[in-house]
């Protein structure tokens, strides 16, 4: 069996290998020097830097031991009965949103250890700091809005606004880091959104279990699972992923402190005013809440759809546009970019590698390049090159490294 060729064709092969290898195998030339027009060349005679591991320690530690102790307080005050079967029925919605938001982040798969601080901030920490900010919050609007209900106040001003800024907290954070891997609108709306799934995932576990606790029977829940758990799993993911967008645009455009933190404000914006209107909608809007889900949370889920679609493809144009930098440098060859930055393209080429056992190699080749894209991406962006420049060659040779794995493996096999 041939390497990846993107015509569907075999090419002639080099010493037993296939024409994949034999235009790839070269010393690395040295790139193009920048005339000031064109976007800065790729740069690798800088020491690579490490990355700031143990931070991510703490903070996956911290977070851990705040979801345990909110775990430990929800248990004295709901029951482990009840604790138990609400954390299961709350699973369902928290799966469906784990599957959404893992197609949206299949072409540039974030870290498993990111993920989780993303989950555990938007499960722990967000809901703390919403249950210590949202009653001194629900009391300055109360007397700035004395005529208004706080019926009304509660779930269509307060909540809104407390919880869009807890979890938009657990963003910020992972901008800084996890700067490396903090690339773009994609991953802005991927740790976003696994926030909001971590935050829905535990206010659903309150909600469950105040049905519970109010009717006391366990019939009553079933209308709040259906309604929160069925109906509208994304709700929260839909709300954050805005700011998480807006945040992630920043950075792509090599945003340091001075482009982060005003986009931050700025993603607050969209985020809070998509919660109050489905807070809202039911009060304020509509009679009847299938009236409102109709009409408006519907087609609202069904705008975020097309626009993550958008957004993907430009994610997956971008890819093909950088590399092709790396491609008169001779780092790449065409057809290598074509395999790398198309799905198709990517499809034959694990289908390749995995007939001789070489999977996993494959998807990191792939996942070393599709970074480099993006780190290149925020050079061409305007980002300082000292800044980029480790990171580039640490990239540069972990691609080259597993391309000369591949090609070890595959002349390996029988």
């Amino acid at each position: 069996m041939s390497l990846y060729d993107p015509s569907g064709s075999a090419r002639p092969g080099h010493q037993g290998l296939s024409w994949w290898e034999a235009s790839t195998q070269r010393s690395a030339p040295p790139a193009p020097q920048w005339n000031g027009l064109a976007p800065p060349p790729p740069v690798w005679d800088r020491p690579v830097k490490r990355g700031a591991g143990a931070l991510n320690v703490v903070l996956l530690l911290v977070t851990a031991l705040v979801l345990a102790a909110l775990v430990w307080f929800l248990s004295q005050s709901l029951g482990t009965t009840a604790l138990v079967l609400c954390a299961v029925l709350a699973l369902v919605p928290l799966g469906i949103c784990a599957l959404g938001i893992g197609w949206i982040d299949r072409w540039d798969p974030e870290p498993r250890g990111a993920l989780l601080f993303a989950f555990l901030w938007g499960a722990g920490i967000s809901v703390v700091v919403t249950l210590l900010l949202g009653n001194y919050v629900l009391g300055l609007l109360s007397v700035a809005l004395d005529s208004t209900s706080t019926d009304v106040i509660g779930p269509v001003l307060q909540a809104p606004v407390v919880e869009e800024f807890a979890k938009g907290l657990g963003v910020l954070i992972l901008v800084y880091s996890r700067r490396s891997h903090f690339d773009g609108p994609v991953d802005g709306i991927v740790y976003a959104g696994t926030i909001a799934a971590g935050f829905a995932f535990t206010e659903n576990i309150l909600y469950f279990s105040s049905a519970i606790l109010e009717s006391g029977t366990l019939g009553a829940v079933v209308g709040v699972f259906v309604l929160r758990g069925l109906f509208s799993p994304f709700a929260h993911v839909m709300f954050t992923a805005a700011l998480g967008f807006v945040v992630g645009r920043a950075v792509s455009r090599g945003g340091g402190p001075a482009r982060v933190l005003p986009a931050f404000l700025l993603g607050l914006v969209p985020a809070i005013a998509g919660h109050m209107l489905w807070n809202g909608g039911t009060v304020l809007l509509f009679d009847d809440f299938f009236s409102f889900y109709l009409l408006v949370q519907v087609p609202l889920f069904c705008v975020a759809i097309v626009a993550v679609v958008l957004i993907r493809r430009a994610e997956r144009r971008l890819t093909e546009s950088r590399l092709g930098d790396y491609v008169d440098a001779g780092w790449f060859t065409s057809q290598e970019v074509s395999m790398l930055a198309t799905g198709p393209g990517r499809a034959q080429a694990l289908a390749w590698a995995g007939s001789f056992g070489a999977r996993s190699e494959m998807k990191a080749f792939i996942r070393a390049a599709t970074r480099l894209a993006f780190a290149r991406q925020q050079m061409v962006n305007g980002r300082p090159r000292t800044a980029q420049a480790a990171e580039e060659r640490a990239l540069l040779d972990s691609a080259t490294h597993h391309r000369s794995r591949l090609f070890a493996l595959a002349s390996a096999r029988p």
